[in-house]
């Protein structure tokens, strides 16, 4: 199939290159856009509490705040409040509410909004709307705030500092723009920095920069189209993710059939033969590789949270076209170029020595069970990190902490509990549609005073409907914090079951609650996809190597990588760093970035292990060729895949810092842990067991002394 394929492709350039840009001009030009969200809670099933809650408030609290600031007093010398200071506060609230921005519901603030040791005052700012047009205003209006605040306050010995949810969106816009102008930059640059330090070539290192920023629009086209048909949305992190899937594989697949083109010019062969056989050789790779990344993505159809099942469809999209592209787009335009793509280097035309990549696969065929032990053991023990896993939800704190919502939220903890900006939100709601009688909230607000994390017990709220209320609890702990979830989901949420007054059902809420619901869905969305994947990706495997004994020590290695790597996170983060826990996405992001796109080398370095039994030799003699000759293509790819994630730590931001540091030590695991030794060491320890009960080393001729090496993958990546 492949060789059909090759043969097309390579004689009828042009009509490939034609056909496809005009199906991409089609696709990019009249295909929707993918909508997004932005609020985690949206994509909560709506069995959890925390959702039924959003959906009592929508109905019952029509003009409730969707999001809010809050501004913080306090006297410049450090000394307690005068009732002078407060009258002054006051009276700018109502300056502010004379004037109020169209997004701002009011400024609210009063004896109750002063401390109890008088070091502050606050006034919050209730928020309306969540389109991208209202958050663009109600970031104009905290801009604004912050520019009437010092006149109003002037000369009363005052200063006030703006915080709360969207102040600290305006503080910290810039370092997250910041952040990804600096990965975007420094991502292309590596690419094609290390591309270039391969090849030695200019038009090899940029080429495929631009052949993969066209075929994500492509893509995301193609996404759109889906998500219409099928009904799906992502959010906002979506098009990052697709990019940095797409330029990652891209230039794994990128590097497989350059580096065989190049082997097959060194052979000899001209550039349309060598572009004929490279295709042949690494289509197979190639095309199950991306079919086990796809498959892999598509499990997260299975995921209960919306965020993930939504990721899923619009990955394995990505990854398919990004396929496609990788066996007709690439080899049709560099058998056009020939070995013009090696301008102005002649090193192609030369053999390297490999003596590295030599010295190492001797090593592995003489020692194969020493290899995997060794191997093995690294990533065990990396692997025993995760038994003090911690999920992080806290994004305030992995931000810069010098901004002024940041000290705003610190000034406000001097005289408040720390939940007072998110206080965990109590419905109230008559189970016979009468309303709420006001001594049972009177009697609910005084018995939940005293239960577990609460600070303070705001007064009752009655709703619209009046068969709801709300009571607010302001908790002591950081509401974002890991011991707050734990809280409400284990502590706080029962004891307000318990003293829902008789005849109601109390409902709990706020963001504490939906990040105690996340924590539950997230448990059992990896208990869910891990095994399931596992299973696909091990069918795959099966499929392409013929084998049952293979792909279940692969499947295994990878889980123990993915292990392994967040471990490792454990270790840095937690540990080194003494940070309370890493953020709860990453589970999930190294699922996609190291268990899905690691399986790669598994796949190319096994493949290469069949090819090399298939040639005759023996079990430890083929596994030293394997990495002889398939290591420095693993190297290469895997080099630029982890420095491409690196990046990432050169950003402002904790959550992209833990992000680019672990999917980077995956994917490094990956290449020269596992292809390199755990895998080569166990297929040569098992020998044709390996490969039962098929024939995949079954040799398809007699060895002679006069073949060449030089058929399956690169025998080096320099020059």
């Amino acid at each position: 199939m492949f060789a059909r394929l090759a043969r097309f492709v390579v004689r009828h350039p042009w009509w490939t290159i034609v056909a496809w840009l005009v199906a991409a001009v089609l696709i990019i030009a009249f295909s929707p856009k993918l909508t997004t969200e932005s609020d985690q809670g949206d994509f909560l099933p709506s069995k959890y509490e925390s959702v039924q809650a959003l959906k009592i408030a929508e109905k019952a609290f029509p003009q409730q705040e969707d999001t809010s600031s809050l501004i913080v007093v306090k006297r410049t010398d450090g000394s307690p409040l005068t009732a002078q200071d407060t009258a002054k506060v006051d009276a700018a609230a109502k300056s502010l509410n004379a004037k109020k921005p169209p997004t701002v519901l009011g400024f609210a603030t009063g004896p109750q909004a002063v401390a109890p040791n008088k070091a502050v005052q606050v006034v919050m700012v209730p928020m309306k709307g969540t389109s991208m047009d209202d958050n663009k205003k109600q970031g104009e209006a905290v801009k604004q705030i912050r520019k009437d605040l010092p006149t109003l306050l002037k000369g009363s010995g005052l200063e006030a500092k703006v915080g709360g949810d969207v102040a600290g969106f305006v503080d910290n816009e810039d370092s997250f723009n910041k952040s990804f102008e600096i990965v975007g930059i420094a991502t292309f640059v590596l690419i094609i920095g290390l591309i270039l330090l391969i090849f030695r070539a200019p038009l090899a290192a940029v080429l495929p920069i631009v052949i993969i920023s066209v075929t994500m629009q492509v893509a995301m086209g193609l996404i759109g189209v889906a998500s219409k048909i099928f009904g799906f949305s992502g959010d906002d992190s979506l098009s990052t993710i697709i990019l940095i899937v797409l330029f990652g594989i891209g230039a794994d697949y990128y590097l497989f059939l350059m580096f065989r083109f190049r082997e097959r010019l060194r052979a000899g062969d001209d550039k349309k033969t060598a572009m004929i056989t490279a295709v042949e050789r690494v289509g197979e790779v190639i095309s199950s590789a991306a079919a086990a990344i796809a498959v892999t993505f598509l499990v997260l159809l299975l995921a209960t949270f919306g965020v993930f099942s939504a990721w899923g469809p619009a990955l394995a999209i990505a990854v398919v076209v990004m396929g496609i592209t990788s066996l007709t787009l690439f080899p049709a335009i560099v058998s056009l170029l020939g070995t013009a793509v090696f301008w102005p280097s002649k090193a192609w035309k030369k053999q390297p020595k490999d003596r590295f990549s030599t010295a190492i696969g001797r090593g592995v065929g003489k020692r194969p069970a020493l290899a995997a032990a060794a191997s093995g053991l690294v990533l065990v023990v990396l692997a025993l990190g995760t038994l003090g896993f911690k999920a992080d939800y806290d994004f305030a704190a992995g931000f810069p902490q010098d901004t002024e919502s940041a000290q705003a939220t610190k000034d406000m903890e001097k005289g408040f509990p720390p939940g007072l900006t998110t206080p965990v939100q109590v419905f109230i709601k008559s189970q016979n549609g009468q309303p709420v009688d006001q001594q049972q909230l009177q009697a609910f607000s005084k018995a939940v005073e005293n239960a577990p994390g609460v600070g303070k017990v705001q007064p009752p709220v009655p709703g619209q409907d009046k068969s709801v209320a709300r009571v607010d609890l302001v908790l002591k702990l950081n509401p974002a914090s890991n011991k707050a979830i734990s809280l409400v989901k284990d502590d706080l949420a029962p004891a307000v079951h318990k003293a829902a007054p008789e005849g109601t059902r109390a409902y709990v809420g706020g963001p504490t609650a939906i990040f105690s619901d996340i924590n539950t869905v997230n448990n059992r969305d990896l208990s869910v996809i891990l095994p399931v994947a596992a299973v696909l990706i091990a069918l795959i495997l099966a499929l392409l190597l013929r084998s049952v004994v293979a792909p279940l020590y692969l499947v295994v290695a990878v889980l123990l990588g993915f292990a392994a790597t967040l471990g490792s996170a454990v270790y840095v983060f937690q540990g080194a760093m003494g940070e309370p826990g890493v953020t709860f996405q990453l589970p999930i992001v190294l699922y996609l970035f190291v268990l899905a796109i690691g399986t790669d080398y598994n796949i190319l370095m096994t493949a290469r292990l069949r090819e090399e039994a298939k040639e005759g030799h023996e079990p430890r003699k083929a596994a030293a060729l394997a990495v002889q000759h398939g290591g420095p293509t693993v190297a290469a790819a895997g080099l630029i895949l982890a420095g491409t994630f690196s990046v990432m730590m050169l950003a402002p931001v904790s959550m992209l810092q833990q992000m680019g540091f672990s999917v980077a030590i995956g994917i490094a695991l990956s290449a020269f842990v596992m292809s390199t030794f755990l895998v080569p060491g166990l297929t040569a320890m098992l020998g044709h067991k390996a490969w039962w009960p098929g024939h995949g080393d079954e040799p398809k001729k007699q060895l002679r002394p006069s073949d060449t090496r030089e058929d399956f993958a690169p025998s080096g990546f320099r020059g």
